[in-house]
């Protein structure tokens, strides 16, 4: 069957008028082949546009159909659509935020876990969250009293900083930079002469430090050498024998002994002074009269004459 010139153009006509209402109504946000559910909320002013998203936990799962003004309450009505698949309770919560610094809005969906769940044209309470640059706008006053007091701190600041650099005495910040400019070149020569001396002693000093890890291996050793040593036995040892001088001193101080009567008979002592003294004695006259004990032996006596006292000293 052959289709005329004018069936052609009719049916060309009416794709067109078709495929333009099509992407008209995608231009506003709506798709006529899409079946979705849609609710309704109110709000005390309008920051929404027709195709503005709608969100649950920051994911697009509908956007905004109409926006209306309803002259009875005052109040903003919105009507939004949703994907069929998402499920939520009647006493959920829809509420508007910005999406950016740059005023952009959309609606968030604040699933409650309980109630009956929301069904084609019910209505859904809402709320506002707070966006940054409302927040900015509300407390920009005290911002701007902040910020002015700021700027006078600052500007005091700046001026005594001027005043004091300017400052020519002995107390200014010119003179003080100026001396400890000279501090630190200083102890920039300090720096070159230690520098030269290093150099100049670089084998001294290599010496000491060879002569100080040999002393260092000696003590390793010495170390060593101590830890082979029985000192368990040599504590032991020495232990005894402090038993034993204390077993001694003991026996001393009992006057036990020779020595232990010597050192606590009174007695003895003086015995002993008094055989001294005559030793003495008896000493002295034989450096006087030699000759008195070389006849000892003689029938002769010759009779004792005790020393002078000068003959003693």
């Amino acid at each position: 069957m052959k289709i005329s010139k004018e069936i052609k153009v009719a049916l060309l006509v009416i794709s067109g008028i078709l495929l333009f209402i099509y992407l008209f109504t995608y231009l506003k946000g709506e798709d006529i082949f899409t079946d979705e559910d849609n609710y309704y909320t109110e709000f005390d002013y309008n920051a929404l546009s027709t195709s503005s998203p709608v969100t649950i936990k920051g994911n697009a799962v509908g956007k905004v159909e109409e926006i209306t003004y309803d002259f009875e309450t005052g109040k903003t009505r919105v009507s939004f659509s949703v994907n069929p698949k998402l499920k939520f309770s009647k006493n959920s919560t829809i509420r508007l935020y910005e999406t950016g610094i740059m005023g952009g809005n959309a609606l968030a969906i604040i699933k409650a876990n309980d109630g009956e769940m929301a069904k084609r044209g019910d209505f859904i309470k809402s709320e506002v969250k707070p966006g940054l640059v409302s927040s900015l706008s509300e407390n920009f006053s005290g911002l701007s009293s902040n910020l002015d007091s700021t700027l006078r701190s600052a500007d005091t600041l700046m001026t005594n900083l001027n005043g004091l650099v300017i400052d020519e005495s002995d107390e200014g910040l010119k003179a003080t930079i100026s001396e400890l400019n000279s501090t630190l070149k200083s102890f920039k020569n300090l720096s070159y002469s230690l520098q030269k001396t290093i150099k100049a002693n670089d084998e001294k000093i290599a010496s000491v430090l060879d002569n100080v890890d040999k002393t260092a291996a000696n003590m390793a050793v010495l170390t060593a050498d101590l830890k082979e040593v029985d000192l368990g036995k040599t504590v032991a040892n020495l232990d005894e024998t402090l038993v034993s001088i204390n077993s001694i001193m003991a026996g001393l101080k009992e006057n036990k002994g020779t020595i232990g009567k010597l050192l606590n008979d009174d007695a003895l002592y003086n015995n002993l002074e008094s055989a001294t003294k005559e030793l003495e004695l008896l000493l002295l006259d034989i450096k006087l009269h030699p000759a008195r004990y070389r006849r000892i032996l003689s029938k002769r006596e010759i009779p004792y004459t005790p020393p002078t006292e000068e003959q003693k000293n």
